[in-house]
């Protein structure tokens, strides 16, 4: 269950962060109210989640595959451009993310 409470926390994150462009600074209601359930939410989920994945592993997941989401969301709906460094360095935070999933004895799935 920890592993589902990390993902809804990553979840929640990545939501938060794609909205706070749409907030203007904090000056439009909804999107601003989104944003702070969703930290709030994610925060939350991300405690849960620490009942079993140690802090710096649910912490590295959390914002690795956060910074790679919210880049590909930014892409499609703010039309930000990434150029090669740009994927480069995105495809080196999904590695890290695999070695940690995949070979990693701190994990304890």
């Amino acid at each position: 269950m920890h592993w589902v409470y990390l993902l809804a926390a990553i979840s929640a994150e990545v939501f938060a962060t794609s909205t706070l462009k749409a907030t203007h600074e904090f000056t439009r209601l909804l999107p601003s109210l989104g944003v702070i359930m969703g930290y709030g939410l994610s925060f939350y989920l991300l405690s849960l989640a620490l009942r079993g994945i140690p802090v710096g592993i649910a912490y590295a997941l959390w914002s690795g595959i956060g910074v790679v989401f919210v880049a590909l969301i930014s892409w499609l709906v703010y039309g930000q451009k990434l150029d090669t460094p740009a994927l480069a360095g995105l495809g080196l935070i999904l590695a890290g993310v695999l070695v940690i999933n995949l070979l990693s004895k701190s994990v304890g799935h």
